[in-house]
């Protein structure tokens, strides 16, 4: 094969990129827009679909062009924020309204009607999911009672998450979505190959209007001749969350990663058998190739890196987003301030849509670097609540590898190991999300036999170990877990 380059698209809340790489891993170009977050109501978070689909062909042409041209590249590979829907008529591939993007809590209390009802734990059983707005099942049922373009586009009505919509615009008609992403909807069980009826009736959800669920790596389409000059093969789709487990190498069962973007997520490789949750985690498919799932448990925190961004743009505590560091430095402690970064409800182990966030422990002695350090410590102590989750599932971590913007953070990559009293392995190179959707074409497209083959495109690993005494480590839980309390009971 002539064509060595894998061109990715890494399609994210705030940002979209197009990024080349080697087949050996090493980043070749990047091109990233940022696009814009809409909050028409409290709770509500919408992105414009046409703006994510018109920025995401900007970079990439960028990115063909600096290849030299389509048939310099081999494969190219999608990876996506993932419960976030799009409607679209499948005529013209518009959009019939904007996206609702999983921070978004619209379906709260349709969720809470079906809770009363009785029917999450036939929910979770099937899915691996609980019954909360986060995933887009009970999106799209709004989205055909609210919205009266999505039912009016009768026969041509489409449904999909992010990377659905993008292969649709990209292939000039082909709806397709990999199993990883079906995973999140609500509306595919774990061991089925389908929709599930039962759940799509749930939601009154048409299956015509949904894509057809495919592997993660193999042949996905291929882009209309006239988007990049030629057509290039798509190979390699899966949600972001689960593309940075493969990029993190975590192909063997108990293996654990944590990305840090605009939220924190946790997932463990599971292997073949989908795990089952005793302790209020996800379980949910990792990745499927020639037709086989892996299968991870996972652990979703909604607010990480959108709470350094908060305190930045909103609060103005902060200069830029990185200042929280030397802060967190800047004292010995955070002056007994804890800030529980509820902002859009709150996550995994507690699924609580209606909790707010709390700064509490403050006094005239506290200074913004007590806060900013407590918005960091936050990170850990979310962590360790997932941890002991995971633990009481079974699978507990030994050590953890960590990725995501905010873990150029060297505090708070120490913080996490302190705390979780484990060692947080860092790689070189950050994006493991792109390379693991870059590993997976790799593999689609026949450059890898195996994703365990494809692993060679991985760099070293940064390690942290715990360095804090086990009084101040049980000293500072104790006082999260009252924060974190006070939370819960309001």
């Amino acid at each position: 094969m002539t064509a060595q380059q894998i061109l990715v698209i890494d399609e994210g809340t705030t940002s979209t990129r197009a990024m080349l790489f080697g087949v050996d891993g090493k980043l070749h170009g990047s091109q990233q827009e940022a696009l814009r977050q809409y909050y028409p109501e409290p709770g509500l978070v919408e992105h414009d679909a046409k703006e994510i689909w018109d920025k995401t062909l900007l970079c990439c042409q960028k990115m063909v062009e600096q290849a030299g041209g389509a048939d310099k590249i081999a494969a190219i590979a999608i990876t996506n924020q993932r419960e976030t829907v799009v409607a679209w008529d499948k005529r013209t591939g518009e959009p019939l309204g904007r996206a609702i993007v999983w921070q978004d809590r619209r379906t709260a209390a349709e969720c809470d009607r079906l809770k009363a009802q009785g029917l999450e734990p036939m929910i979770q059983a099937k899915t691996g999911l609980l019954l909360d707005p986060y995933f887009s099942g009970s999106k799209i049922g709004w989205m055909l009672k609210n919205w009266p373009d999505v039912p009016g586009a009768g026969d041509n009505l489409a449904f999909g998450t992010i990377e659905s919509y993008l292969i649709y615009r990209l292939t000039g008609g082909q709806h397709v979505t990999d199993a990883s992403n079906a995973s999140r909807t609500m509306l595919m069980a774990l061991d089925g190959q389908d929709w599930d009826d039962e759940l799509l009736a749930l939601f009154d959800i048409p299956k015509t209007a949904l894509p057809e669920i495919v592997d993660c790596a193999g042949d996905l389409g291929s882009t209309a001749a006239a988007i990049f000059g030629s057509p290039i093969p798509i190979c390699g789709s899966a949600g972001d969350q689960q593309a940075a487990t493969i990029g993190q190498g975590c192909l063997e069962v108990g293996q654990t990663k944590a990305t840090f973007g605009t939220g924190a997520f946790i997932l463990t490789n599971s292997g073949d058998t989908p795990p089952r949750s005793e302790n209020r985690l996800l379980s949910t498919v990792l990745y499927q190739h020639d037709g086989k799932r892996t299968y991870a448990l996972e652990g979703s925190v909604f607010v990480a890196g959108s709470l350094m961004q908060w305190l930045r743009d909103d609060l103005g505590l902060l200069k830029f987003a990185g200042e929280s560091e030397e802060l967190a430095r800047s004292v010995d402690d955070s002056g007994g301030v804890y800030l529980v970064p509820a902002l859009s409800g709150i996550g995994a182990p507690y699924w609580r849509a209606d909790a707010t966030a709390t700064i509490s422990g403050l006094s005239f002695s506290s200074k913004k670097a007590h806060i900013a350090r407590a918005a960091l410590e936050s990170m850990a102590y979310q962590c360790h609540d997932l941890k002991t989750a995971f633990s009481a599932d079974g699978v507990d971590w030994n050590r953890l590898r960590i990725d995501g913007g905010m873990v150029a953070n060297d505090w708070m990559v120490q913080d996490l190991a302190d705390i979780l009293n484990i060692s947080v392995e860092r790689p070189g190179f950050f994006e493991t999300t792109a390379l693991g959707a870059a590993m997976l074409a790799a593999v689609g497209c026949g450059i890898y036999r195996s994703l365990e083959e494809a692993s060679v495109m991985i760099s070293g690993l940064d390690v942290h170990r715990p360095d804090i005494d086990r009084y101040t480590r049980a000293q500072r839980l104790a006082g999260w877990k009252e924060a974190i309390a006070t939370v819960l009971n309001n």
